[in-house]
Formats: C-alpha cells, sequence, structure tokens
C-alpha cells in the first residue's frame, strides 16, 4: 500500500501493519479506541489516553520532542505516527530512515477527518473509521442546530509567560465549532502580558488543562489581577485532541455552555 500523508509525503506500507507506534497522544488514544490490541507497541509517556492503555501491552519510547531511539529498534515497527507539530522534523528525519513513518497535519475538523480516515486504510480498520466519522459527523450536525449565545474568549495554553493561541490552529477550530469566539492574535501562540488581556473584548478566559495543567488557584491569580475577565477551567482535551475524542466533544461544549449559563 502507498498512502500520501497529510505533509504530502508518499508512504509505503505493508497491507496490514502489525506493530505501530504512535508519538502522538491524541492518535494513540483513536488507535485504542479503534481496537488495534496487540498491534499497538509503542507510545510516548503522554500517551495516557483512554485510561486502559496503561495496562496495553505498549512500550514507552520517550517524549513527543524526543525519543529513545534504541527502544524503537527494539520494537522493530512497520508503522510510525507522527504529527508536524507535536514532534520535531529531526525525529521524523532520523525514523523514516529505517521505517514507515506517516506525519499528520491537522488544522481543521476536516484535516483532523481526513487523518482519522487515513488511519482506518493503515490499519486496516476502514469500517471502525467510518462508524466513528459518522458518530463525529453526526454530533456536530446536532450541535450546529442548537442556538447558543456566543462569547468571546481568550484560551491560554501556558503560564510563565501566559500564552495563547492563535487562527491557524486546531484549537482556534475547535472553539468556533463550540460555539466561542476567539479573541484573534497575529502570531500562531503569542505570549501575552495581564494588560493585554485586561483591555481585550473578551469577556471568557478558558484556563486549558494542558498542556500546562491550570488549577483552581490560577483562577483566584487571574481574578485578582483581570476584574473584568471571568477565568474558567476547561478540559484541553476536547479543543485540542483530534481523533476519537471528538465524538464526545459536542456533549462537552454543550455542558460548558450550560454551566457558563448561556443555554437559549
Amino acid at each position: 500500500m502507498t498512502l500520501k500523508d497529510q505533509i504530502n509525503r508518499n508512504i509505503d506500507l505493508s497491507d496490514n501493519p502489525r506493530r505501530i507506534i504512535s508519538l502522538v497522544p491524541s492518535i494513540s488514544e483513536l488507535l485504542i479506541d479503534l481496537g488495534v490490541g496487540d498491534r499497538f507497541v509503542g507510545r510516548t509517556k503522554f500517551c495516557v489516553l483512554p485510561e486502559s492503555i496503561t495496562s496495553s501491552n505498549s512500550r514507552i519510547v520517550g517524549g513527543t520532542k524526543s525519543v529513545h531511539f534504541d527502544r524503537i529498534h527494539e520494537l522493530q515497527p512497520d508503522l510510525i505516527i507522527c504529527n508536524k507539530e507535536e514532534n520535531t522534523v529531526e525525529m521524523v528525519e532520523e525514523l523514516e530512515k529505517l521505517y514507515p513513518v506517516y506525519v499528520s497535519n491537522i488544522q481543521t475538523i476536516h484535516s483532523a477527518l481526513d487523518m482519522i480516515t487515513d488511519v482506518g486504510l493503515m490499519t486496516n480498520l476502514k469500517e471502525e473509521t467510518d462508524k466513528l466519522i459518522e458518530r463525529i459527523e453526526s454530533s456536530r450536525e446536532a450541535w450546529h442546530n442548537k442556538s447558543l449565545k456566543t462569547r468571546k474568549v481568550i484560551y491560554l495554553i501556558w503560564k510563565k509567560p501566559w500564552m495563547s493561541i492563535g487562527r491557524d490552529t486546531f484549537i482556534f477550530h475547535m472553539l468556533e465549532e463550540a460555539k466561542f469566539e476567539s479573541v484573534v492574535y497575529d502570531l500562531r501562540y503569542p505570549t501575552l502580558e495581564l494588560s493585554e488581556m485586561e483591555k481585550s473584548s473578551a469577556d471568557l478566559l478558558f484556563l486549558s488543562s494542558e498542556p500546562f495543567p491550570f488549577k483552581e488557584k490560577d483562577i483566584q491569580e487571574l481574578s485578582n489581577q483581570i476584574g473584568k475577565i471571568q477565568p474558567v477551567l476547561v478540559d484541553g482535551t476536547y479543543f485540542s485532541w483530534y481523533g476519537s475524542r471528538m465524538a464526545t466533544a459536542y456533549q462537552y461544549f454543550e455542558d460548558l455552555h450550560r454551566i457558563l449559563g448561556e443555554t437559549q
């Protein structure tokens, strides 16, 4: 099988890869949820969902930015799945010398669905991925038929320095899906001063659970320093994880609007 990945590279694969490594947490979750079973042999230390992943036979081969190449060589994978943003160019270039490496590039809902389709083809689980995509699209359609109040938000992903997201990100598009209007910044991941947030048009400040794990103490800190914007803890996996989590994201968005008192 020859497949073109999402950065336009041709990937030559066996018809049914038996030893799969994922270096992307959300795609690792997708593989487990699809039922790849013992074929899933390697993952990063950040690949911790679903909870059943920890009891799988998959071996931790490092992080998303650096891996133990000796562990990967021991596993002898016939498919490695990476992501353009989460993994490094150097890592991909080194791995592709010996193994088929599929690189995903996710910025929109549609590119996420295309990736799921590709995973189904690569793992011989097309029936399962077709059903998953149908669930996602059905949930999405039902959600967009609801009438909800839209409010402007600043979505924070990091502290020291405070860091937000720009238009050219999957998170930005998922905020749109969730019926929130993200304050737009020119940079992909801009750093912000508290004074900038105070002067912005936003009335909500979303504190994501990842990559920085914001806590209740951060709400108190920001409430004391930025009086006009309401800080809210949000589960970042529903805004930044592409894959099977998208099937339940729209229910999370509805629950979030209900908590904020914005259901009409």
